[in-house]
């Protein structure tokens, strides 16, 4: 008696990490998929040729594959999994998570139109808006990550709504459905950059979000060994995507794909560990005399706790604080910190810190510093899967230093 197939539709993200909505066929029966080092694809014959082209244009392509830089074979079976886990029809992955979000503003931008950006995102991000949009006639504005503002900041110019939820280095969680509600209503794009959240987290397209924006290189690959950014949404939108990627190249290498693939397999068991050390750390950090606030949403202390309550199924394993004191007591707690390495970045298997002052904004005046929030005893954490009770005794004996 033949077995009934379950239903992919069903399964849950960490099933989803590794089979995607079913399997493909792969070269020689291999489990893994094959990583295919080469930057062309030969046809037999010049007939082939032409029957592709033209079924190129027809949308209905004969073969997948002609040249690198419009993909590889493992980019096709990563895409189709991380399609799977964020429940979107399509993603495109690119070389990195900036290339995915200036890719995806630079198509749909328009020349005189508006875009709003929420403040506390990402340094690149900020610097992309402050510098660059106003060469492409492109104007914009950056507002408190609260749906309120976003909604206040509208003009009859504005195309596009652009946030992060979580943001950084604050971990504000934006009010998504409310935001959808004021967007639809005035025909704007929605993309919103849930890195921090991951799909495991959060799911922004069933909550109608156009666009979603990951760095790949954080939680996706999850081992600090692999760079790459996506977008996720629906075919239409992706495919204009994919037309960009092609003419910039911003594709990600078959052995890039193969890591990211590879690291997708243990997605769901990193994620949890992940959201249970973030929440331990972060109750543990809250309750310390040498700590002055700590930033995570999943405490109730937090400004968006309710939201993040009601939209997200964990918060991740970055936590943002202040050290009482200032310069001198940052440094000295950070400098005693054994299992921490002092470097950017999130979502790998080794805990990071940092120093948002000098590391991520030092090239910024002290004054703007300060202005958007970068005091010099601001401290984010990025836990790995270290063992919580070792990564708390060792923020402890770091705090007993100073």
């Amino acid at each position: 008696m033949a077995k009934k197939p379950l239903d992919p539709k069903n399964w849950h993200p960490a099933t989803l990490a590794i089979h995607g909505l079913g399997r493909l066929p792969k070269a020689h029966h291999a489990v893994s998929t094959p990583i295919l080092q080469t930057s062309n694809y030969y046809f037999d014959t010049a007939d082939e040729v032409e029957d592709f082209m033209r079924s190129k244009g027809q949308g209905k392509v004969t073969r997948e594959h002609e040249y690198a830089r419009y993909g590889n074979p493992t980019q096709q079976e990563c895409e189709r999994k991380l399609a799977a886990i964020e429940g979107a029809e399509r993603s495109v992955l690119y070389s990195s998570g900036m290339a995915a979000v200036l890719l995806a503003l630079m198509t749909f931008m328009k020349r005189e139109g508006h875009i709003i950006f929420t403040g506390d995102c990402y340094r690149q991000t900020r610097d992309f808006a402050m510098n660059f949009l106003s060469k492409f006639d492109v104007l914009f504005s950056i507002v408190d990550p609260t749906a309120e503002a976003i909604e206040a900041a509208v003009r009859p110019e504005t195309n596009i709504i652009f946030t992060e939820s979580p943001t950084n280095p604050y971990l504000r969680i934006l009010d998504i459905p409310a935001i959808v509600k004021v967007a639809k209503a005035r025909n704007i794009m929605t993309i919103i950059d849930a890195t921090l959240a991951t799909p495991y987290n959060i799911k922004p397209i069933e909550m109608g979000v156009d666009i979603v924006i990951h760095s790949a290189t954080k939680y996706l690959g999850g081992h600090n060994d692999l760079m790459a950014g996506l977008a996720l949404g629906s075919n239409a939108l992706m495919t204009d995507l994919y037309k960009m990627q092609r003419m910039i190249g911003a594709t990600p290498g078959p052995f890039t794909c193969f890591l990211l693939e590879r690291g997708l397999k243990t997605f769901g068991m990193r994620m949890e560990q992940h959201n249970k050390a973030g929440l331990a750390v972060a109750k543990m950090l809250e309750a310390h005399p040498k700590i002055e606030k700590v930033w995570y949403p999943g405490l109730e202390s937090h400004p968006d706790y309710a939201i993040a309550k009601e939209q997200m199924k964990g918060n991740g394993s970055v936590i943002s604080f202040l050290v009482r004191g200032g310069n001198t007591e940052t440094r000295k707690f950070i400098d005693a910190l054994d299992l921490f390495l002092i470097t950017p970045s999130l979502g790998g298997s080794e805990s990071l810190v940092t120093q948002m002052w000098t590391m991520s904004f030092f090239d910024y005046p002290e004054a703007y510093r300060k202005d958007i929030g970068m005091v010099d005893n601001l401290v984010r954490l990025a836990l790995g899967l270290e063992d919580e009770a070792d990564l708390i005794a060792d923020l402890q004996q770091a705090l007993d230093t100073i």
